[in-house]
């Protein structure tokens, strides 16, 4: 590629060989060192790329082989200037050009937000736009530590932030907490001495009623056993592990952050309904459209979706101007397209609500499942009424059990000492 671009820039023309001798002139420019590339034969005769200087060259081996040259064309920048030396405005525009796109690279054009879920970008966007982060600003004014730290102190849900500046690309990626404990642990300070110890005493108590089925204990004592059935918010591990002396009397607690493996059987009920009827759109073959070019805050608009039907729907894209992958210009383009229909009320068949409720409760299923919930029985029936129709019944589970609180401190029993006489 970097040869293609020297030779472009330096010129080259494509040439026509014929004669008796061809072979011998191909020997006199290698032993020359003129560099000959692309060639091809052509009607008795060879084509080849040589460079404007090697051509110069030419003329004595052209003598001493009894050969012909012809040139076919030439190719590259010093050409095309050539060509278009008269053109003062062309050469001026394209100038002009490159100015502007300079400029305009000086300036953050697109603030692109990833790895958001619980905020939308226009959220985020409207409390960057009050820290004085818009669109518009000059480069050197971004400061990525700032962006981050402000995003970071505003929500305390988004555990990591992270700001960087490609091409007129502002990129802000961010990840939020899935774990409301994991969040606390987060914004709260470490405890110093024997509350550090406290802190981390966390318990994992029976978010539902179950029947538990197994319980692989890592880390903590367990509470309960397999069989056993719990109700919700009942230890099922403890993270407050006892200090045994020599006679088996509690003399402490070792704090720990209970870690296990919990099983559970338990139902859970299912329902979900449809209306009988549904609506279709027939559309219109008619349809009102507006375009837009945006430049900065200046707008240009033609046509309009303004309109006067009963019923309609709205569609459309807009694109902003980018060269390559992070070069974005303050130009974009908007099309908008208002298309009337009537709405028409038609009945579902029998067939077609069972495919229905039947697809939407295999999409459930299929969250279960990646949940790690084991169905063992499904009691889940459809049932058509005069309005609607609904897929409901239970569900029998295995589904993995406990959630992590914090622990309540237990007290040590105070042994009170006796004196030698037993008293």
């Amino acid at each position: 590629m970097l040869l293609k671009i020297i030779r472009y820039i330096k010129g080259y023309i494509r040439i026509r060989i014929t004669g008796y001798s061809t072979e011998r002139f191909l020997n006199a420019c290698s032993h020359k060192g003129i560099v000959l590339w692309g060639l091809t034969p052509v009607n008795r005769a060879y084509e080849m790329n040589i460079q404007v200087k090697g051509f110069r060259q030419l003329k004595p081996i052209i003598r001493k082989t009894g050969t012909k040259v012809v040139i076919v064309g030439r190719f590259g920048l010093p050409f095309f200037l050539h060509k278009y030396r008269k053109r003062k405005l062309f050469f001026a525009g394209a100038l002009l050009s490159l100015a502007l796109v300079f400029l305009l690279s000086r300036y953050i054009w697109n603030i692109d937000i990833q790895g958001n879920l619980s905020y939308t970008d226009e959220t985020l966007l409207r409390f960057l736009e009050s820290t004085q982060v818009t669109n518009g600003m000059p480069v050197s004014e971004v400061d990525c530590a700032r962006i981050v730290k402000d995003i970071r102190k505003e929500y305390n849900d988004i555990i990591w932030v992270s700001a960087s500046i490609k091409g007129t690309r502002l990129i802000i990626q961010v990840k939020e907490n899935e774990d409301s404990l994991s969040a606390m642990d987060e914004v709260k300070p470490e405890p110093a001495g024997e509350q550090l110890q406290e802190a981390k005493a966390m318990d994992i108590v029976a978010d539902q009623d179950c029947t538990i089925t197994k319980i692989v204990p890592r880390n903590g004592i367990p509470m309960v056993k397999e069989g056993q059935q719990v109700k919700a918010g009942e230890i099922l591990v403890s993270g407050q592990v006892p200090v045994l002396d020599d006679s088996g009397t509690v003399i402490g607690y070792q704090y720990h952050k209970a870690d296990a493996d919990i099983q559970g059987r338990t139902s859970i009920e299912y329902q979900n309904e449809i209306s009988l009827t549904y609506e279709e759109k027939e559309y219109a073959d008619i349809e009102k459209k507006e375009y837009t070019l945006k430049i900065g805050s200046y707008y240009l608009r033609l046509g309009s979706i303004r309109n006067s039907y009963e019923a309609w729907e709205m569609y459309g894209f807009a694109k902003q101007l980018c060269i390559g992958d992070n070069f974005y210009l303050p130009i974009c383009y908007e099309k908008r397209i208002a298309k009337p229909y009537r709405p028409l009320e038609k009945k579902y068949t029998k067939n077609e609500l069972q495919r229905i409720l039947s697809k939407s409760f295999q999409r459930y299923c299929k969250d279960l499942d990646k949940k790690g919930v084991e169905i063992i029985e499904n009691n889940v029936k459809i049932y058509t009424g005069s309005e609607k129709a609904e897929a409901k019944g239970r569900l029998t589970v295995l589904t993995p059990i406990g959630t992590l609180t914090q622990s309540q401190l237990l007290e040590i029993p105070v042994i009170e000492e006796q004196d030698e006489t037993g008293e």
